[in-house]
């Protein structure tokens, strides 16, 4: 199973504020960066309980029928309509990828700091897609913390975007 990320970070490296807030994110133009071609190769979306009660004031769901799983300790209340394609469940990484791959999944998107985390922590992670946003905002939640040993990566390309955002892809090495 492959198991990616795919996100946007502060220049110094944060992925939303103390708050959660996404505020600091450009919201002009067309470009999606790729995200629509990385999301046709996903399986299963993975995002830890912060980041689906972030996402849920949208507005609009933004992954239409993609099937989400949510990890959370605590009982978590799913809209109605969201009930079709999103599951809680409560499990470490290593059991929560056995559990999809017995269902067939063969691409997870990991989204979240602390669930990013763990899944690092973990050895599961085999591809990073870091977009880095013009802006400082000096704090919030980043998006590595401390980790119990060093993950090497092979930096596999970057692009630049007419706007200044920076977009990398690593290789997690084993």
């Amino acid at each position: 199973m492959k198991i990616s990320i795919y996100i946007a970070t502060s220049l110094d490296g944060f992925i939303a504020r103390e708050n959660g807030a996404l505020d600091w994110l450009p919201q002009e133009g067309n470009e999606e960066y790729g995200y629509k071609d990385f999301m046709a190769t996903v399986d299963i979306l993975v995002m830890g309980r912060n980041t689906f009660e972030q996402v849920l004031t949208f507005g609009e769901w933004p992954y239409g029928h993609k099937s989400v799983v949510v990890l959370s300790s605590r009982l978590l209340q799913i809209p109605p309509h969201l009930a079709p394609f999103v599951e809680a469940m409560s499990c470490s990484p290593h059991e929560l990828v056995s559990c999809l791959a017995k269902r067939g999944a063969k691409h997870l998107y990991i989204d979240g700091g602390k669930t990013i985390q763990g899944f690092l922590e973990a050895g599961l992670i085999q591809q990073l897609i870091i977009t880095r946003i013009p802006v400082l905002i000096g704090r919030g939640i980043p998006l590595f913390g401390a980790l119990s040993r060093d993950i090497p990566l092979r930096h596999v390309e970057t692009r630049s975007f007419a706007n200044g955002l920076v977009q990398s892809r690593y290789e997690v090495l084993k």
